[in-house]
């Protein structure tokens, strides 16, 4: 089925609305603090716990499947492994990625777990690790010991604990990105509890769709299984993170986790109920929420540049066209000139390709279906492709293809916070987005000295 939609007009997503700012949920402590690992002095230590005596957090997490994956994430695949997907703590350091440094990397990362663990009186394997910044640098284990002695005595069930954890994440981000969502959902009486998702993330440069594109800590006080929080978090991250690109890159050491105290008097979630599909609107939300600050806080990034896609054969298709628009270098450049230049935009659209197989299936589609289209094109036809910019509609391929329309106008209209790319495929009722950010000379220069 066809729907006839106005290109011209941005598309609200049905989530719920996100506040901008940390609020803990239930059932953790949080804190941050400067530990010497950046030379910057600035904080680079971070650590999310249950309170000692409560039991373990359900966990779920997605990692980058780059060949070079860091230390943490192949110490983190394997502590979820041992427990069976619950946590006591995260801990994250920035400066040092931890990635390519070999046996004696992997050593760090796991003497990092073992200073947590005696630090808060857990098992090593009930820690989960991040790490970010300059690829192929030890990790100076000394001052994370020091870090941690002075971290844990100061951690806090407070907001600004949780702040601190989204200011020690950073690294080239130039603001703290946070995002909240609360739910009503049902104890066993049925009386309805506020139950809250918070998360924070950072990265804005190394940023490219495969699973998870960045750092992200996803908090809720949703008691819930790991089994449940895994299927939640995957369609999520497909969705929203998958959907960001920044320069093409993607990092070693991509993680989101979520998890869950079970801290609420709400019941327990259980799949396929309303309580689950309300808690996974609430991550999905948040995940959308922190994935949209990343795009506009990308590296030397004026803009925001959002893709809306609808009319797809399917959502795979309309993801995918969205992917390739805000991929696009030459779109990107258009963008920060504040030129329509609808050509880029359908040059991109029509060379667009699905996602991975892995990435298909973790956003809904069958096993045999998603190994099929994996990496393939999308489906689109010129004569039915309608283009929109900033509100401009500058390409119709049923009204007999370019548009006239006021140039100045639409450029004026593109002078602003975001820039929004409507494109309708006429193909069918699939609808996708996708967030990136505009390139810039600043993104050159930061990067031409990342490491000097």
């Amino acid at each position: 089925m066809v729907i006839e939609l106005d290109v011209t007009a941005p598309i609200a997503p049905d989530l719920p609305v996100v506040e901008r700012r940390a609020r803990i949920p239930a059932g953790f402590l949080a804190g941050g603090r400067a530990a010497g690992i950046k030379a910057s002095g600035r904080p680079d230590l971070a650590l999310v716990t249950v309170p000692g005596g409560a039991s373990p957090a359900a966990a779920a997490a997605v990692f980058t499947p780059n060949a070079f994956a860091a230390a943490p994430v192949r110490r983190s695949r394997a502590s979820l492994r041992a427990t069976g997907g619950w946590a006591r703590a995260v801990v994250s350091t920035s400066g040092s990625a931890n990635a390519a440094t070999g046996p004696a990397g992997d050593a760090d990362q796991a003497r990092v777990g073992e200073l947590v663990a005696g630090a808060l009186g857990i098992g090593a394997d009930d820690v989960l690790h991040l790490s970010t910044g300059i690829i192929g640098t030890r990790l100076p284990l000394d001052r994370v010991a020091a870090g941690l002695d002075a971290l844990v005595p100061a951690l806090a069930a407070t907001d600004d604990g949780l702040e601190a954890v989204a200011v020690a994440l950073r690294t080239t981000d130039s603001v703290t990105k946070v995002a909240t969502v609360s739910v009503a959902l049902p104890d066993d009486r049925g009386e309805l509890h506020d139950v809250r998702v918070s998360g924070t993330a950072k990265g804005v440069g190394m940023i490219h769709p495969r699973m998870a594109t960045m750092l992200s800590v996803i908090l809720t006080d949703a008691a819930a299984s790991p089994e449940l929080l895994a299927g939640i978090l995957r369609p999520a991250a497909a969705r929203t993170w998958n959907q960001l690109s920044v320069d093409g890159d993607t990092s070693t050491n991509d993680t989101v986790f979520v998890l869950a105290s079970g801290a609420s008097p709400a019941a327990p979630v259980v799949a396929d109920s309303p309580a689950a599909a309300a808690l996974a609107g609430a991550v999905e939300a948040v995940a959308r929420d922190l994935a949209r600050q990343q795009a506009a806080d990308g590296e030397g990034a004026t803009c925001l540049l959002s893709c809306q896609v609808t009319g797809a054969a399917d959502a795979a298709d309309a993801r995918a066209v969205a992917r390739a628009v805000i991929s696009s270098s030459l779109v990107k450049a258009a963008a920060h000139g504040k030129d329509p230049n609808w050509g880029r935009i359908a040059g991109a659209a029509g060379n667009a390709r699905l996602a991975d197989a892995a990435v298909l299936e973790a956003a809904g589609l069958a096993a045999d279906e998603a190994a099929a289209r994996g990496g393939g094109p999308a489906r689109l036809d010129p004569n039915r492709l309608r283009i929109a910019i900033a509100g401009h509609l500058v390409y119709d391929g049923e009204g007999g293809g370019p548009q006239t329309f006021d140039r100045a106008a639409a450029r004026a209209a593109m002078d602003a916070p975001e820039i929004v790319i409507r494109l309708d495929l006429g193909l069918g009722d699939g609808a996708g987005e996708a967030f990136g950010c505009d390139l810039t000379e600043a993104y050159v220069r930061e990067n031409s000295e990342y490491t000097t």
